[in-house]
């Protein structure tokens, strides 16, 4: 059984406010009635959150937090008194950030990525803003063009740095970005190169003309379900190109350029029309 991520426990009994599960060696954990899966019986296996109540107590729940042990999230501030700050993180009970691990004071009602943890001391689940503590020190074995899920972490001189599989440091280059960030955004990236000191270059578009070869299909399938034309051209504004096809303007022109080269379509005062014959 792991605290502060999801487990397959069995049912022991049912009781007349919920429903014990087999924690093991801790014992008994309770699953409150209000989480109770319909039709769910002692002797069932089910799959459930475990964390600590108010009274520091075991507890289940079927709810999906918003982070797991071991994991970096952006959080909202729900309230801080004198001990710290307490995280909206999708449970009943909000996540503690005491103030020792607060880069700055956290105030109610502003986001924040934190890492998530069991505190060895007090075996209580907390959060803490000093990310770089939490990140690998290790190398990164990521081929060039591999695909990763990234959390946007904080604006720098140089553009975003942001964290990698929730494990590795990476940098978004202001230069390279053809969409505006932020922090606390999740999204896909690709990796560029991983540099001798072990962080990562990021890139938000497959490298190569792999990427534009995807794309021209997408966008001569995208022509096709629009009547054979569109009003999209190489004037037509980045954002516009990136709301409607998750693309950069210059991927764009390389695929119209590509299509254009194979005879599938013609250029038009009006935009793009598919190629007759």
């Amino acid at each position: 059984m792991e605290l502060g991520k999801f487990n397959r426990l069995k049912v022991v009994k049912r009781v007349d406010f919920g429903m014990y599960l087999d924690g093991g060696v801790e014992g008994e954990i309770l699953l409150p009635a209000r989480y109770v899966p319909e039709g769910c019986e002692p002797g069932d296996e089910i799959e459930v959150f475990i964390y600590l109540d108010n009274e520091e107590r075991l507890v289940a729940t079927t709810l999906t937090p918003k982070v797991q042990v071991g994991e970096f999230a952006c959080l909202e501030v729900n309230w801080v008194n004198q001990y710290g700050a307490f995280l909206d993180w999708g449970l009943m009970k909000d996540l503690f950030v005491p103030f020792a691990e607060q880069k700055m004071k956290m105030q109610m009602g502003k986001s924040y990525i934190v890492h998530v943890h069991v505190d060895e001391e007090s075996f209580r689940i907390v959060g803490s803003a000093k990310v770089e503590r939490y990140l690998s020190q290790e190398r990164a074995t990521y081929e060039p063009g591999t695909e990763v899920n990234v959390l946007v972490w904080q604006k720098t001189d140089l553009g975003f740095k942001a964290i990698v599989e929730n494990r590795f440091a990476g940098l978004l280059y202001e230069s390279e970005l053809f969409r505006t960030l932020r922090t606390g955004m999740e999204l896909k990236a690709y990796v560029k190169q991983v540099r001798e000191d072990g962080k990562i270059d990021l890139i938000l578009q497959k490298p190569g003309m792999a990427h534009v070869e995807d794309f021209a299909s997408t966008l001569l399938d995208y022509i096709r379900e629009e009547g054979g034309k569109t009003t999209f051209n190489d004037k037509s504004p980045a954002e516009e190109i990136y709301e409607t096809f998750g693309v950069s303007k210059k991927t764009f022109k390389r695929a119209v350029g590509d299509l254009y080269k194979k005879h599938l379509i013609v250029l038009t005062e009006g935009g793009i029309e598919l190629a007759r014959g």
